[in-house]
């Protein structure tokens, strides 16, 4: 039988997901990558810091951890610090804690009553818990979502994430040597599989081929290749501040900030090798508004100043201290966000007919984070080969 076709368009991890599941279904496979490495947004900085573009975790209890496993990609992974837990500290009311409000407690893991799709989540958290309870759980929320002003968004959409992040025993889980190791093992299995990976390989519009095709881009650049003026995502706007300081005994493990959305987590706690011998590499994440009268500089200024405000509370001493720094703001590249009314049913369909499908965090399918791009990675190669079977049948 005449093997099916598969064209993939992104080397992201939602791409790489859509290639090792077309092949190993048996399909004929290329992938096309604009930049010269794969990796997306989960590529790992190269040189002595080697940071993500925000923080990047696995879920255990997502589907993407076990279909990982199976096929032996997970690799090492980095050791809860259980000595480093006791060192988590949370900013409220302008001092550190090192428990949260026994409200916030309460509310962030009761699991009784389902949050409703069609209520923002400040409302229906004050009605549960009360106001103050309400904002410190959207807060601390942030840490999943990378917006501004969680409150504001689908109550079942925010709960589902803020009881993943605050489950107890954790569910994040780091790659050891940050997600560029994992990608370069997702790399070799495609390419043990006969996937033909091709890079530097931009594409302006769909290729002609008589197979589908997956397109694992941001919607920013699937809208200009599907000419799809409506595909548009509403993600959040954050600054991230990296920062390698020369290590200190005690500094906290993270600061989370239970007044107005922000985390600052000390990587190397949990795996050294992402720094030189010595220092520590600190990664922070402030969630901003988007502009409007303001300059983009005065909103990013405004980030970097509220992890200031963090760091002279949590790491006595860092400004001296400081031997390495990276400012960033990240724009819609953080996920799909769910207002209320909306759920993840409501965004970008997979199947855009004509044999495309649409694949990434930001389209119709179930999950947090990453979960999403896997999800609708898995979904779209088994749309497509079902459609291709009929095809061949009927022809």
């Amino acid at each position: 039988m005449q093997r099916h076709r598969i064209t993939v368009i992104g080397g992201g991890f939602a791409g790489l997901t859509a290639a090792i599941t077309a092949a190993e279904a048996g399909a004929e496979v290329t992938l096309h990558e604009a930049h010269h490495t794969l990796g997306g947004r989960a590529r790992t900085a190269e040189g002595p810091y080697r940071t993500n573009e925000g923080p990047h975790a696995l879920y255990r209890r997502g589907p993407h951890w076990t279909w990982l496993a199976q096929r032996g990609l997970l690799g090492p992974l980095a050791p809860l610090p259980t000595r480093e837990a006791a060192r988590f500290r949370f900013h409220h009311a302008g001092a550190l804690r090192r428990t949260p409000p026994l409200r916030f407690l309460r509310h962030t893991l009761r699991t009784a009553e389902q949050a409703p799709v069609d209520s923002d989540f400040r409302t229906w958290a004050t009605r549960v818990a009360g106001p103050e309870a309400a904002a410190q759980a959207a807060a601390y929320s942030g840490v999943a979502l990378f917006h501004h002003d969680p409150g504001a968004l689908s109550a079942r959409f925010v709960q589902e994430r803020l009881h993943r992040a605050a489950a107890l025993p954790p569910e994040a889980r780091y790659v050891r040597g940050g997600w560029g190791r994992l990608v370069e093992r997702m790399a070799a299995r495609a390419r043990e599989l006969g996937v033909r990976i091709e890079t530097k390989s931009r594409l302006t519009e769909l290729p002609l081929t008589d197979g589908p095709v997956v397109v694992a881009t941001s919607l920013a650049a699937a809208s200009g290749l599907l000419g799809d003026a409506s595909l548009r995502g509403e993600g959040g706007r954050t600054v991230l501040l990296d920062l390698a300081l020369r290590t200190r005994k005690g500094d906290p493990f993270v600061v989370s900030d239970l007044d107005a959305p922000g985390w600052i987590e000390r990587f190397t706690a949990q795996d050294p090798s992402l720094a030189p011998a010595g220092e520590q590499l600190i990664q922070a994440q402030l969630p901003i508004a988007p502009p409007s009268s303001a300059s983009s500089s005065a909103s990013k200024a405004d980030g970097v100043t509220h992890a200031e405000r963090l760091l002279d509370l949590g790491f006595p001493g860092w400004r001296e201290r400081e031997v390495w720094r990276r400012e960033a703001v990240s724009s819609g590249r953080t996920g799909a966000l769910d207002r209320p009314g909306t759920t993840w049913r409501d965004r970008p369909a997979i199947d855009r007919g004509d044999g495309v499908y649409l694949v990434g965090d930001e389209v119709a399918a179930p999950g947090v984070l990453s979960e999403v791009s896997f999800t609708s990675a898995v979904e779209a190669v088994s749309l497509a080969l079902r459609a291709r079977r009929l095809d061949l049948k009927s022809a």
